[in-house]
């Protein structure tokens, strides 16, 4: 059993990172891709692709794409339909080979109460859990609610007390319908000082089952992974054969084919370990196994989905070094993780720095609602893990990028924190290291920046002049003002006055000395007041991304002569960002305290309150349910 030819049913950069094994081994492949998605550099990457009519989610579409461009076989990638049981089988049906576990694996394994079932007869242990919200008493608060069919943080709360456990409930299993067409939920024990560890096995269709060792997962926001490595700081031989052989057990009980991974819940005390789930699919993090294990797992799906064996054994397995990976999101941490939009106006990563950058995106690109916020995985490796972690921090900190509001100084923060470098990544990480949200520019990195941006921007007129172009920036023959050009950053304006002084160097503002090494249209080397560095920037209208030893910054050009704009008005309560209104808790008329929740929106397939900030009475409200709206629409006016 072999193919040419592959599909796949997928997107961004799980589909390029296919796509180049794929092509390692000879086999073309075949993208298929929406509207949203015409631009993007997966389809450019493929040898042909086929335009979906709307959804990534129509398996028939995928399936008659598939047999139009004479491809054999179908990767499913993670999300959309890798886990859709039926989906396989309709491959199967036609005639196509499908790279991925058998539908009755995945049937079995994608609802969470029939798999728990499974584990607890193959001898693995699991969580104390309930279907019944009348017995969440006897699990103890708190306690975490789960979606049955599904993953990925989408249906899922942790309930502190009783009185929450109805409005939360209600949450989950919205959110578990929009993400999986299934709003059944169950009540399983919170552990809060935790770890999520994973562990990745491989199994043919000959009986070989092996594992490859694990990752941590535990630091997440809002139940997400963002922060994922190989191996963990907190697992020994000794939990790392127990894990495996539980791991290996269960995986020989469903006769596991292809690649998959077994996620257990370990209490970072005392290192008892329970079941979560199996996750039937290539998994995001997989690419530091790849690091430390020197194992391609698209290769070993791509081989295993043509009916060969492993061809080695579990003794054949070994660990070497470390590697990390973050994911790098359009969010904004300050603002509660919430999903962002925009457009890319500068993207390119320091390829001096050993990362490596699974990616979907270009500069250009437009991030909208459509799916998952995620950008990039950035992957490093080092002999040990503190070189892995400096690495990888390295590696974002000289990213430049800018357009849209990312997580990568929060990733950073993180990554240098003490509490990581010593291993405490429990799943209140965030929660106990406290890494800074984001870096705010102010005093000398702000002057540094502006004024590096300033004297680009008269580099740059200089450069398209056509008149007098060999005469110095600002040359006069009389005493007339100096040039300036004012900035907005955040809610302030700054403003850099400059001249150019005889000996080739500026006088900017009161006391700072400025002389440019080299200019050109991606960047400047300058130094000021004796301190030398280069700055990469990119231009985009009013709109100039900046960066530099500080990281990026967005500063916007503000115009000489203005009209002057509306005034924002007073009580006015606006969307934190786009999104669709699926629930309006209040009326006009509707007297409210703070922390009530007012709006619940959707975006990314997951649920956001927007809270009161304080107490008032709703006088006007400006949306209804199911309008889509865009980050800062006004939603009601609050007075006090």
């Amino acid at each position: 059993m072999t193919f040419h030819k592959l599909l796949i049913a997928n997107r961004g950069e799980i589909a390029c990172r296919i796509i180049k094994t794929a092509h390692e081994m000879g086999i073309a492949c075949v993208a298929v891709y929406t509207e949203a998605d015409s631009h993007s550099p997966f389809v450019k990457m493929a040898d042909e692709a086929v335009k979906l009519s709307d959804t990534y989610l129509n398996g028939k579409e995928i399936i008659e794409a598939a047999k139009q461009t004479g491809a054999e076989a179908i990767h499913p990638g993670y999300g959309f339909l890798s886990e859709n049981a039926k989906f396989s089988r309709d491959v199967l049906k036609a005639d196509l080979i499908w790279v991925g576990p058998s539908s009755k694996v995945i049937t079995s394994m994608g609802d969470k109460l029939k798999a728990k079932d499974i584990a607890e007869k193959a001898g693995v242990p699991t969580l104390p859990m309930t279907t019944d919200p009348k017995k969440a008493n006897t699990i103890g608060y708190p306690i975490l609610i789960k979606a049955a069919a599904g993953g990925g943080g989408k249906g899922m709360r942790i309930v502190e007390s009783k009185k929450d456990l109805k409005e939360s409930i209600a949450g989950a299993q919205r959110e578990a319908k929009t993400g999986f067409g299934d709003d059944r939920v169950f009540i399983e024990r919170y552990v809060a000082s935790s770890r999520h560890i994973e562990i990745q096995i491989l199994g043919d269709s000959h009986g070989n089952v092996l594992h490859l060792g694990e990752r941590e997962c535990s630091i997440q926001r809002r139940h997400q992974k963002i922060i994922e490595e190989s191996p963990s700081p907190r697992v020994d031989t000794k939990m790392r054969e127990e894990m495996g052989e539980a791991a290996i057990k269960l995986a020989k009980k469903l006769k596991y084919e292809s690649a998959g991974t077994v996620e257990f819940l370990v209490d970072d005390k005392t290192g008892e370990f329970w079941f979560l789930e199996v996750n039937t699919r290539l998994q995001v993090e997989h690419p530091v196994t790849e690091e430390v294990t020197g194992k391609d797992l698209v290769y070993e799906q791509l081989r295993i989905a043509r009916g060969e064996m492993l061809g080695y054994s579990q003794e054949d397995i070994s660990w070497t070094g470390s590697s990390i990976e973050a994911r790098l999101y359009a969010e904004d941490p300050a603002n509660d993780f919430l999903p962002a939009t925009g457009t890319l106006i500068a993207y390119e990563s320091d390829t001096n720095i050993d990362a490596r950058w699974d990616t979907g995106i270009e500069q250009g690109s437009i991030v909208g609602t459509d799916f998952d916020p995620m950008l990039a995985k950035v992957i490093t490796k080092g002999k040990t893990r503190t070189d892995a972690a400096n690495k990888l921090a390295l590696a974002l900190e000289n990213l430049h990028i800018g357009g849209v509001t990312t997580n990568r100084d929060f990733l950073v923060s993180s990554l240098r924190s003490k509490e990581f470098l010593k291993g405490k990544t429990t799943s209140d990480f965030i929660e106990k290291a406290k890494p800074q949200r984001a870096v705010l520019l102010k005093g000398t990195n702000l002057e540094l920046a502006t004024t590096a941006a300033a004297l680009w921007i008269q580099g740059k007129n200089r450069e398209n002049a056509s008149l007098l172009k060999d005469i110095p920036s600002g040359w006069r023959n009389s005493r007339l003002p100096r040039q300036r050009i004012t900035f907005s950053y955040l809610d302030d304006e700054v403003t850099v006055y400059y001249k150019s002084n005889r000996d080739h160097s500026f006088s900017v503002n009161e006391n700072t000395n400025a002389k440019i090494i080299n200019w050109s249209e991606r960047g400047i080397d300058i130094e000021i007041n004796n301190s030398r560095f280069f700055s990469k920037i990119t231009q985009d209208k009013d709109d100039l991304v900046v960066h530099g030893p500080w990281g990026d910054v967005l500063l916007r050009i503000v115009p000489r002569f203005t009209l002057p704009g509306s005034e924002a008005q007073a009580g006015g309560l606006v969307a934190p960002m786009p999104g669709k209104v699926i629930d309006l808790k209040v009326k006009v008329g509707s007297k409210v305290k703070k922390g009530d929740t007012l709006v619940i929106l959707e975006a990314m397939k997951m649920e956001h309150q927007v809270k009161a900030s304080e107490d008032g009475k709703v006088t006007k409200i400006l949306i209804k349910k199911d309008d889509q709206l865009e980050n800062g629409a006004l939603l009601m006016v609050l007075d006090n």
